[in-house]
């Protein structure tokens, strides 16, 4: 199969979760990460492993009974949930220009890959709801 990306190890993974940019042999991996069919989940797990470390420390830190320290941490994921998946495109988009891809070709590659499946979905749409008043 001729595969050539080159995927990090787990330490250089988790300080690109945290935001570092990776060595440029990793570049091809990055778009990948960006851009593969699951590219959303990868994006909610990056996500979690940025929160975790402060959930546990607030867990831990906030004094009280463990059902108001669960739900104010509980809280605060939902927040921080919410926000990463409301910059989700722009997130994955800044992390393939720091891997030195033009502005934009993480959604262009993601637009193609699912430019068939798109194509289809607005057929039977029309075929639904644009036919004419006779065709029911």
């Amino acid at each position: 199969m001729g595969d050539t990306r080159r995927r990090p190890g787990p330490v250089r993974w988790v300080l690109y979760a945290f935001g570092n940019s990776l060595p440029s042999r990793y570049h091809e991996w990055v778009l990948y990460d960006v851009t593969v069919r699951t590219w959303a989940l990868r994006h909610l797990v990056r996500t979690t492993v940025q929160l975790l470390p402060i959930a546990v420390l607030l867990y831990v830190l906030i004094p009280g009974p463990a059902w108001v320290r669960g739900c104010a941490v509980l809280a605060g994921l939902s927040l921080g949930y919410f926000y990463s998946v409301a910059y989700m495109y722009e997130t994955t988009e800044h992390r393939a220009m720091k891997a030195g891809y033009p502005r934009g070709t993480a959604g262009e590659v993601r637009g193609r890959a699912t430019a068939g499946e798109r194509a289809a979905q607005e057929q039977r749409y029309a075929e639904r709801w644009r036919s004419g008043p006779d065709a029911g």
